[in-house]
């Protein structure tokens, strides 16, 4: 017996650990199972390890195992791939994965939304004319636009002369239950750093060069340098691996502070590390929206993050955290600094930043966003003809 539901794609360029694939695994284990089916493919890999955080058994996941360069000799596989399970919706995500719209275009799939989450470090601010060329050639296949916030889709408009009517704006949603504040701060068990008194700020994401976690090293470490006895309860923990790995465990140990900091690897107990933190920074090149900013302010965490990208949408200056200048280690020490002296500030602002949460970043709001806007698209194709 066929199954009526439609079904939708999700392309990826590999589904692995990251804040956008996160999004993916939640709008597809919490949107209502009688509206839609799902599949991921991604262009290179779905991770195992990862693939395991979707709890839905009637989820096809589809590993293409792109070599590097253009994906046009992917173009065939995936033609086949959506003649064979006809989806009625091919959802692609940033622009490494752009270029499947063409052949789900060539094979009839009714509706082609494209979201764009953020830019790589490669072009962090989405200045390069290449790939503002590259997002104009694609734009004819593409049904609708999903933008994460207000940043891109300005850049979508503007830079990439996509029509206002064609472009959604959907926030990403955290799972406000999951990430909660606990009474106090319970510490992590293996977490080094259990003392009364200490002040313990924290990081959460992949290592590598776009997040720059260097940059807040060498921030910590200045903070240290110039702060005396305020920093001295200072500790910095760091959750996450990656490529950056080596490098940051080189500067550590140049600095001489690596009695103050730990590398905690890749975790799955995310809201646990959240909670056992009194800061929350992310200081990245670029960013969309950030689900793990909206993961710390869930947690009850003040935020200290750098003005780019989305983030300036999230956190609000001096009432839900600080926003610091990209690669400015002595500005973002200053920052480290005047968290460590007030306690009460932390308090204050990671309260803030909780009810911001539940006033308008719920996942269900997101959830429904997009069950919204895949039925809208669908009508429209069915009134297209299509």
């Amino acid at each position: 017996m066929s199954d009526s539901r439609p079904l939708v794609a999700h392309v990826l360029y590999r589904f692995d650990v990251g804040g956008l694939e996160n999004g993916v695994v939640n709008l597809i284990n919490r949107m209502p199972g009688e509206r839609f089916r799902h599949m991921v493919v991604a262009l290179t890999d779905c991770v195992p390890a990862f693939c395991e955080r979707i709890t839905r058994p009637d989820v096809e996941l589809v590993s293409l195992h792109k070599p590097p360069g253009h994906g046009v000799k992917l173009y065939p596989a995936l033609y086949r791939l959506f003649r064979e399970r006809r989806p009625a919706i091919v959802h692609t995500r940033n622009l490494a994965a752009l270029e499947a719209v063409v052949p789900a275009w060539a094979a009839r799939v009714p509706v082609r939304v494209h979201g764009e989450h953020g830019w790589d470090v490669s072009d962090p601010h989405g200045e390069r004319r290449k790939f503002r060329l590259i997002r104009r050639l694609y734009r004819p296949f593409v049904s609708r636009y999903v933008a994460l916030s207000g940043h891109i889709e300005r850049y979508l408009i503007d830079g990439v002369g996509v029509a206002p009517s064609r472009v959604e704006r959907i926030c990403n949603g955290v799972d406000s239950v999951r990430f909660s504040p606990a009474p106090g701060r319970p510490g992590l068990h293996e977490s080094p750093f259990q003392r009364v008194g200490e002040v313990i700020v924290g990081t959460v994401g992949r290592l590598q060069a776009v997040k720059d976690q260097l940059t807040l090293v060498r921030a910590f470490a200045r903070a240290i340098e110039k702060g005396g006895d305020a920093a001295a309860p200072l500790r910095l923990v760091i959750a996450g691996d990656g490529p950056l790995r080596r490098e940051l465990e080189a500067e550590i140990a140049r600095t001489g502070v690596g009695d103050r900091i730990w590398l905690a690897g890749e975790r799955r107990d995310v809201p646990d590390v959240m909670r056992s933190l009194d800061v929350f920074v992310l200081p990245s090149q670029s960013e969309g929206i950030s689900n793990t900013i909206l993961e710390a302010m869930a947690c009850g965490l003040p935020v200290i993050a750098t003005a780019v990208g989305g983030n300036g949408e999230l956190v609000v200056q001096d009432e839900t955290g600080t926003l610091v200048p990209p690669r400015d280690a002595e500005a973002l020490a200053d920052a480290l600094l005047h968290y460590a002296a007030d306690p009460v500030k932390r308090i204050e602002q990671g309260r803030a930043g909780r009810e911001r949460i539940e006033a308008g970043f719920s996942l269900d709001r997101m959830i429904e966003r997009y069950a919204t806007l895949y039925q809208s698209q669908l009508d429209a194709a069915v009134r297209r003809g299509r």
